[in-house]
């Protein structure tokens, strides 16, 4: 089955809304700084770095640094826990539909 602390750090990393759209805009770009982040968004340059913790550790982002600044790329991979999870109850759903659709034809001939 599936691991819960990998899909329960994901889930909350991306539950914050001021948290998705910093990783929207690292998944929109190559690779982007704090202070490209922090330009536009409405917060501190200490939420973004704080956001981009919680990124990190969830494994969605990754930092490479360059002199005095550091440069965030998303790791898309970081998102496969989830997409394991949804895949699970895509394959739970698509059951249940073929058995709802088997009911109705014996229902209705």
């Amino acid at each position: 089955m599936l691991q819960a602390a990998p899909l329960d750090t994901v889930m909350r990393a991306l539950a914050d809304p001021t948290r998705r759209s910093v990783f929207e805009r690292i998944v929109r770009s190559d690779q982007i700084s704090v202070a490209e982040l922090t330009r536009g968004s409405g917060v501190t340059q200490g939420a973004i770095s704080q956001h981009l913790k919680s990124l990190k550790q969830a494994g969605l982002v990754a930092e490479r640094p360059q002199g005095r600044q550091v440069f965030y790329s998303a790791r898309p991979d970081g998102l496969d826990p989830l997409f394991d999870w949804m895949r699970h109850y895509d394959l739970f759903w698509r059951d249940r539909f073929s058995d709802l659709r088997s009911l109705l034809k014996e229902i209705d001939p």
